[in-house]
């Protein structure tokens, strides 16, 4: 019905009805505009969180073959559906298109493999009775979801990032509430969307999207976080976490250390390095981030290095193109770090042999070898998150081991050598959760192995094994009685007779005065 001309229209006072809140997506390849998501309230989160729990008991009922349809489902969706969510990614993180679709092979190998594997590690245990006095008791393990799981990721891999802890998630039996990254929030929200408006699956997953309130009303509804992300960050989640009894899993910063030893294959530690230290523009937190060489060696790999960084592309290529082979810095903030550190390492006498200065347009930094470097400069100790390859002469391999392990980080690593033995027997000594011989990265793609990081790389293991699903559950120790009898020996009244029978008991079963025996007997 419209209104007459006779017959005035009221305006409504906005300052009654603000306008909801958004934040702004954009491509830091060239600062265009990639979207939008909202900037949720605390009471929009505990509305969420809500919702979720409501729908969490159908879900947990399903049981693990029932969960896992959906989870299959969610992942032929994706697929077919991936240009479009790979072209989010491209253009969000403005991330060459070669390394967008990492992302894409990350969520179709941890679905695959927590579908596969769900049901088994989410069966009853049955364990044995630990002596005869409990053998008429039958032990059974049961694990049950914690109700609500929050699950907050960073911007390098937007995808990626949240399918390492989803699906996981999800067939464990609780809903999740997921808070990626204000940066990086476009391709994640697409997905959520996917699974709650495209397959027919429970409304079990949500998304809370916003700044770092937003993050914190999360830690402050769920049962269980999962957060992966800066160390500082990390700190005040386990705090809120431990104030709220809550479990809480922290994947944080690293500092990973590259070392080759005088008899490895320069060739593939050459290759290695520029992979483990330069893809997605050196932004993941298992990046290599320093590099020692056995002095043997070190002149020729470092002439080798700087051969293979110059033949690296930098930019944001077209959709589909593979033109570039990494892209831009995530923001300026990131880029200062980068910036920062290159310039107090030259001051302290290190030499760029190449890069070592931002490109004039975008937030793009070029492939940066630094040599005469030492544990002085920030470049060999701050987390740098960033296309730098810091290269440090080591005179043995104990020299590079305490090196290695002078950090307060110990995420990942890696050992260079054409001896199998000598590779384990050195990596054995280096502190971190993870290690590779031979290779980058390699480690958190080992799904049957936990990812994980020691010192304040992290606390408990991200994923991983049985404990990527398990960490999800509470345990529930389940005991009963194999045969019906009237009372318990140790129930009331207390008797001096069977006082005497329980000593003999103990007696003979657990202190061993059987083994007494014999022994003087045969004396």
């Amino acid at each position: 019905m419209s209104a007459s001309p006779e017959t005035p229209v009221e305006t409504p006072d906005r300052s009654a009805f603000p306008e909801p809140s958004v934040v702004v997506v954009r491509n830091p390849a060239d600062d265009t505009v990639v979207g939008t998501v909202p900037d949720m309230t605390a009471t929009e989160v505990a509305d969420l969180a809500a919702r979720l729990r409501a729908a969490q008991p159908a879900w947990e009922a399903l049981g693990p073959e029932g969960r896992k349809v959906h989870l299959l489902r969610w992942l032929d969706w994706i697929v077919d559906n991936k240009e479009h969510i790979l072209g989010l990614v491209h253009r969000e993180a403005g991330k060459s298109w070669g390394d967008a679709q990492i992302e894409l092979l990350v969520a179709v190998e941890v679905i695959n493999y927590y579908a596969k594997n769900g049901a088994r590690f989410l069966a009853d245990e049955t364990p044995s009775p630990h002596n005869v006095s409990a053998i008429t008791k039958r032990l059974r393990l049961i694990r049950r979801p914690y109700q609500l799981v929050g699950i907050i990721t960073p911007w390098n891999y937007p995808l990626a990032m949240p399918m390492m802890d989803v699906p996981g998630a999800l067939m464990a039996g609780a809903a999740v509430m997921t808070k990626p990254s204000e940066v990086t929030p476009l391709a994640w929200a697409e997905v959520v969307r996917g699974w709650n408006e495209e397959i027919g699956a429970p409304p079990v997953l949500g998304l809370a999207s916003g700044l770092g309130p937003t993050g914190a009303a999360v830690v402050d509804e769920v049962d269980m976080v999962q957060f992966t992300g800066s160390t500082a960050t990390g700190r005040r989640i386990g705090v809120r976490a431990a104030e709220r009894l809550i479990p809480a899993s922290l994947e944080l910063g690293g500092k990973d250390a590259m070392v080759v030893l005088a008899d490895a294959d320069l060739d593939r530690a050459v290759d290695g390095a520029v992979w483990g230290g330069l893809f997605n523009a050196g932004q993941s937190c298992i990046a290599v981030e320093r590099v020692y060489v056995e002095a043997p060696v070190y002149d020729e790999f470092v002439e080798r290095l700087v051969n293979a960084v110059d033949r690296i592309r930098v930019g944001h290529d077209a959709q589909g193109s593979f033109d570039a082979d990494y892209g831009a810095m995530a923001n300026e903030q990131q880029m200062g770090i980068v910036e920062r550190q290159v310039a107090d390492a030259l001051e302290r006498g290190a030499r760029a042999l190449t890069g070592g200065r931002r490109l004039a347009k975008g937030l793009f930094f070029p492939p940066t070898v630094l040599v005469d470097v030492d544990h002085s400069m920030l470049a060999m100790t701050e987390e740098t998150f960033g296309p730098l390859l810091p290269v440090m002469k080591v005179a043995d391999e104990d020299e590079a081991v305490r090196l290695a392990n002078d950090s307060p980080y110990g995420l990942a690593g890696s050992i260079w050598t054409s001896d199998a033995e000598r590779g384990l027997r050195v990596g054995r000594r280096i502190e971190t959760g993870g290690m590779n011989v031979n290779n980058a990265m390699t480690n958190v793609f080992q799904f049957p192995l936990p990812m994980g990081g020691w010192k304040s790389s992290g606390l408990g293991h991200r994923f991983g094994g049985a404990y990527g699903i398990r960490k999800y559950c509470r345990q529930q120790a389940f005991v009963s009685e194999r045969v019906h009898l009237k009372k318990e020996i140790h129930w009331y009244p207390n008797t001096r007779r069977k006082a005497q029978v329980t000593d003999k008991a103990l007696r003979l079963l657990g202190m061993h005065d059987w083994r007494r025996r014999l022994g003087r007997a045969a004396k």
